[in-house]
């Protein structure tokens, strides 16, 4: 399932969820690179 992250405060990421943390953040992975951020809020 692809998953949109935000890291920083203008930057987002899309890619394939790997796992979501405790703290609320979310894990992607992109090609070999994993992201770690706070999820999009979905569209109304």
């Amino acid at each position: 399932m692809l998953r949109t992250i935000i890291i920083g405060t203008c930057v987002s990421v899309q890619g394939q969820f790997v796992r979501q943390l405790d703290n609320g953040n979310i894990v992607i992975r992109v090609d070999d690179k994993i992201y770690e951020g706070r999820p999009a809020n979905k569209a109304a």
